[in-house]
Parts: C-alpha cells; structure tokens; sequence
C-alpha cells in the first residue's frame, strides 16, 4: 500500500484491529430520490444490513413490507420470504442491467444486488484498500467546503463487484474520508459524489453514520440537488 491508503486506514481503527471481525451489522434508515425513481420506493427505507468483512457477501432485512430478506453475492442474488423460503433468486445479476439507464426499473433481485453491492462496498472501505487486487493512486490536493483534502484514485479488480472499477476518496489531513465519487456502472455510469459525516467509534474502529450521495458533474464538483440517496446508520455491531 501507498503511505496515503496506510494513514486513511489507521485513521479509521487500523487493519490488524478490522481483520479481528468477521461481519458488521447496523440499522439503516435511507431515503432520496433513487428509489421511487427505480420503482421501489420504501422497500428499504427502514431496514438493517448485515455484511461480510473482506469476502463479498451482504443481506438486508426486513426487504419490503412482507418480512422478506435479501442475500447478496456477486455471482447470485436470493429474495427469501419470512419463513425463509425461497421466492425468486437471479444468477449473475450484473448481466441483467445491460442497457439500463438511471431510469430503467429495478426488478426486487436488482434491488438487492445494488443494495447489496453498495452497503457491502461502503461498510468495507478503507479496509478494502488493503484487498488482493485493488490499486490505489494519490491524485494531490482539492478544496471544498473551506477545507483541504488529499484523493486517492482506487482500481478495484474483476473479482470485486461494486459501483465501478475507479473511484475516488477524499480524506481529511487526519486520513478520516469525506467524500467517495464512483460513476454507477448498472445505471448507465451515473456519476454520484458521496459525501459522509458524523463518526462514531465501534469496538475500536471509527465509521461515519451520515451519508449523503448527490450527481457529479464533469470538473469534479457535486450538485446540491436532487439528492439522490441518504443513508442514516445507527446501532453498529461487529462480531
């Protein structure tokens, strides 16, 4: 790893102390303008996620209003209902957005794969920086918000399914994140800036709660409308 990739994770709790859990789970309340516009609105809006740490691996529940759960991975996606039993599944669900554009409707599998692909993505990273694979490069300084960050340019491999192969995180002179730009390959590389705030530290590791995604315009700057998604966390457990 790159002196940068090293200071943003020890900043986060350091990567001997992550690599002491096997799974994270928290409460999620999420809300903006995706959902409705993919024909699912409130399906995920108060729910909880639980996600592997290192191997891809995510569910959320309840999924919808009937108790339903989801299971994500890169190769599958299941909808269980709340007996457990299996109602729909999707093998590999990243072949089934081809064509999509940002508003081409979700199925409930989609669904489940994207929210699986992103908590998986955002509940990972920094730590994923320290992945088999992934390749990072410092990008220098930007200014925003009155503040000065540093960037850092990730290349994730073919093995890790997430929003895009290059992305981009901001931290702080303290190695916290600020931002987290990706284009989102399944909805036509539509480019989001993530923004996140407000960390608390859980079990020793430190995680924003806050997280706030708007649309990135072509010079890097984000627009402060439509947001498109918010993600509130709360109750965060690692075991």
């Amino acid at each position: 790893m790159d002196k940068l990739s090293r200071k943003i994770i020890d900043a986060h709790g350091g990567l001997d102390r992550w690599k002491k859990f096997m799974t994270l789970t928290s409460r999620l309340r999420q809300g903006g303008a995706l959902w409705p516009l993919k024909g699912q609105g409130g399906k995920l809006d108060e729910t909880s996620v639980t996600v592997r740490l290192g191997q891809e691996w995510a569910s959320h529940s309840p999924f919808g209003l009937e108790g339903k759960s989801s299971l994500f991975k890169p190769d599958r996606v299941e909808i269980r209902d709340a007996a457990g039993t299996l109602v729909e599944a999707l093998d590999d669900p990243r072949l089934s957005f081809a064509g999509h554009t940002l508003e081409t409707p979700w199925s409930e599998p989609q669904l489940a794969y994207f929210a699986g692909i992103a908590m998986w993505t955002y509940l990972n990273v920094p730590f994923l920086l320290a992945a088999p694979g992934v390749v990072t490069r410092p990008l220098g300084e930007w200014r925003e918000k009155g503040e000065l960050w540093q960037r850092l340019e990730v290349t994730f491999p073919p093995d890790i399914a997430t929003h895009s192969t290059v992305q981009t995180l901001y931290v702080d002179d303290s190695g916290l994140l600020k931002r987290h730009d990706y284009d989102v390959e399944i909805a036509g590389n539509t480019p989001g800036a993530h923004y996140v705030g407000k960390y608390v530290e859980v079990q020793g590791l430190r995680f924003p709660t806050e997280r706030r995604i708007y649309p990135r315009q072509p010079d890097g700057t984000a627009l402060t409308a439509p947001l498109v998604v918010s993600i509130d966390l709360s109750d965060i457990h690692l075991s």
